[in-house]
């Protein structure tokens, strides 16, 4: 049996992962399509305060590998977050999806219950338990992220909608 601390994550992570990549691609035919330089949806923001596009998906995908490996057990993947297009976008979403493919389920087992630390040696530390740290914290900012990302690019003219959001499932 799979533990469901797998699949409440990875595969949430992957579907989202994969629709995210497809309404990039999307963007980059738009900009294309209508002359628009690529710069001007990846630096688009809904509000003056927010990240932009790009830190948007960058900021995804790190969660997805940042909570995935912390509930496995194994290392995080660094990755230097220096992309700057669209194509390198879909190169970080690809980094990312192919980590979340090499997780072995098993190793999920027992990660309710293990204790991670956020901003460990801070002010600002938190101690929870795997269950709360995915289901309180996790998948909320995870999804804030893609929501966020999805929103510029409607708001700027992409014509996607909640099936592009969602996916297959």
């Amino acid at each position: 049996m799979t533990s469901p601390m797998y699949t409440n994550s990875v595969p949430v992570f992957k579907q989202m992962l994969t629709a995210l990549k497809t309404i990039i691609a999307k963007a980059d035919a738009h900009c294309a399509a209508k002359s628009i330089e690529p710069g001007a949806l990846l630096q688009a923001r809904l509000y003056p305060d927010m990240f932009p596009l790009l830190k948007q998906v960058q900021i995804a995908a790190d969660f997805a590998r940042g909570i995935s490996a912390r509930l496995a057990g194994v290392e995080i993947p660094a990755l230097e977050g220096k992309e700057q297009s669209f194509p390198d976008l879909d190169v970080l979403l690809s980094k990312t999806l192919t980590f979340l493919d090499d997780l072995d389920s098993a190793a999920f087992e027992g990660s309710e219950s293990k204790e991670i630390v956020l901003r460990p040696g801070t002010p600002k530390e938190k101690k929870l338990s795997g269950q709360a740290y995915l289901s309180n914290y996790g998948l909320p900012q995870f999804f804030f992220h893609v929501t966020t990302a999805y929103a510029i690019l409607r708001h700027n003219g992409l014509e996607i909608g909640k099936r592009d959001y969602m996916g297959a499932y």
